[in-house]
């Protein structure tokens, strides 16, 4: 069965009674379209689609009059498909596309046009990946600024839910565009993601060659939704358990979304994924969510790798958003903190051994009490993108002695004479505003522990000390911007003086010395 729904969250039923590929014609997969961007060199692009059986395919890719390559393949039995990898080819286009099918004494030909080629990304996750141009600051202006833009190409997914994997995508809301004002904030959470539209502008100013963006969001989803059930058995995630309905308000049944949104484009060629996911996770599955983050992306390497006939990079890069702010509606707990934590496997940044080749953006401080979309919800996407992106020149695209995280401590040292802890960090850190309350101890005594707050007593260019001098028994653990709310907007107390990129939360425990071992 596969089930179509609104963004919102309105799930409306449809049985489709036989499978797409069933007693079609001969056609490309659903989004080989025009204006679509292939990944260049120095993989080769996969083309493939649906055919009669034993009938041979021809691809030709052409520049004006001048043919470029032609491949040949044959239709099998009884997936009904047909596909060809392309040579790997520089950026730059336009080219055009043809396959003809010739099955017996009938050939049937089909064209798409306007093709470049370039670095292919998808995106992924939800309602914060889902929010378009329309919805974010200074919206008018980003949505007008498109001009410079032609050869960014947009594609968006529509909402489907699955019980089994399909092959091809069942619909699109948008197919592959040049972005117009309209496709970029066609209405609140549907087309085009702001984050990801973003993503690829900052990467085309840098990299000034084809980027195309696919998104594939959908709005108050868990990450069960969007993992296989591989990937979901490896964490020991087997039943469905009791869904949260304030922060799952949409599809939750285990690899719905992983059946219709992504499985069907394991055949494309990829330069890497950005998510951005786990708020709806903060009440579901928590304490797992170290293991089926880290498994999601180990899954979706192996089967888009597979898929693309090894085009797609085995472990390609995987950047995501450590999750915002938000104001709860009830006393806070650790869900959100929580949830940050486990999004690097524990480790307090990325990439680390759990987590190879990925990049992440920390936004816990770019909160937004007044977004009318709720707090939850923060509007400025531009910040969130501009960090994912320079992650993505220093992991995915090997950019050298470029700053992309922000200050995390190496070394932690327990003054106890003194009643002190000196933090040493790896890199250079700045003290923006002294907060006596966003580091915090675990004081320890009659075999009962608490959380205090301890201020900042000195600091220099890499080091910070703590006066722990309020705890009157053991120093067990020492955390930092450990709440749902740590700051307000950009105004956290640590940062990288020349990059503006956050100090991201963290957790240890003193007799480790450093964070996340």
């Amino acid at each position: 069965m596969v089930v179509t729904g609104s963004a919102l969250g309105l799930v409306l039923p449809l049985i489709l009674w036989a499978d797409r590929s069933a007693g079609i014609g001969f056609r490309f997969a659903s989004y080989i379209d025009n204006y679509m961007v292939l990944q260049k060199e120095p993989a080769g692009a996969v083309i493939w689609g649906f055919g009669i059986p034993e009938a041979m395919v021809t691809v030709t890719l052409y520049q004006g009059q001048e043919t470029i390559m032609k491949k040949v393949t044959h239709v099998k039995a009884p997936s009904n498909t047909w596909m060809v990898v392309l040579d790997p080819m520089k950026p730059g286009g336009p080219f055009e596309l043809m396959a003809q099918q010739n099955s017996g004494t009938r050939n049937i030909t089909s064209k798409v046009h306007d093709i470049l080629f370039g670095d292919v990304w998808l995106c992924s996750g939800q309602s914060n990946m889902q929010m378009t141009v329309l919805q974010i600051l200074n919206a008018t202006r980003e949505l007008s600024n498109t001009a410079a833009y032609e050869s960014v190409r947009i594609l968006s997914v529509s909402l489907v839910q699955a019980e089994q994997e399909l092959e091809d995508l069942d619909a699109v809301d948008l197919s592959w565009s040049k972005p117009t004002s309209e496709n970029l904030g066609q209405g609140y959470f549907t087309y085009m993601s702001a984050v990801c539209w973003l993503f690829g502008r900052y990467l085309y100013d840098t990299l000034q060659y084809p980027i195309g963006l696919i998104s594939s969001s959908w709005g108050g989803t868990p990450i069960e939704a969007w993992s296989s059930g591989r990937s979901l058995k490896a964490c020991g995630v087997l039943t469905q358990g009791s869904i949260p309905q304030d922060s799952v308000t949409g599809p939750s049944e285990h690899s719905v979304l992983w059946n219709a949104m992504i499985h069907p484009l394991q055949n494309m060629t990829l330069k890497g994924v950005i998510w951005y996911q786990g708020e709806s996770n903060m009440n579901y599955n928590r304490d797992l969510y170290n293991c089926t983050f880290p498994a999601l992306i180990e899954d979706w390497r192996q089967t888009f790798h597979h898929g693309s006939q090894g085009q797609t990079e085995r472990f390609f890069p995987f950047g995501f958003v450590q999750l915002s702010s938000y104001l709860p509606t009830e006393k806070s707990d650790d869900g959100f903190p929580l949830i940050r934590w486990h999004q690097t496997a524990d480790f307090g940044s990325v990439p680390n051994r759990k987590m190879p080749n990925t990049f992440m953006a920390v936004a816990m401080d770019l909160c937004d009490r007044n977004s009318p979309f709720g707090s939850i919800h923060p509007r400025d996407k531009q910040t969130v993108a501009y960090r994912l992106h320079l992650g993505a020149r220093a992991v995915a695209y090997g950019e050298k002695n470029l700053i992309f995280e922000g200050p995390l401590p190496e070394k932690i040292e327990f003054l106890a004479h003194k009643g002190l802890l000196n933090l040493t960090y790896y890199q250079q850190v700045q003290v923006q505003r002294q907060d006596d309350k966003i580091f915090e101890i675990s004081c320890c005594s009659d075999h009962k522990c608490k959380w205090l707050p301890v201020p900042m007593s000195t600091f220099s260019t890499q080091t910070v000390i703590l006066d722990i001098n309020s705890c009157h028994g053991t120093v067990a653990a020492l955390r930092y911007a450990w709440t749902t709310w740590p700051c307000e907007y950009k105004q956290c107390p640590l940062y990288h003086p020349s990059s503006t990129l956050p100090a991201p939360p963290f957790i240890a425990f003193i007799s480790e010395q450093v964070p996340g071992h």
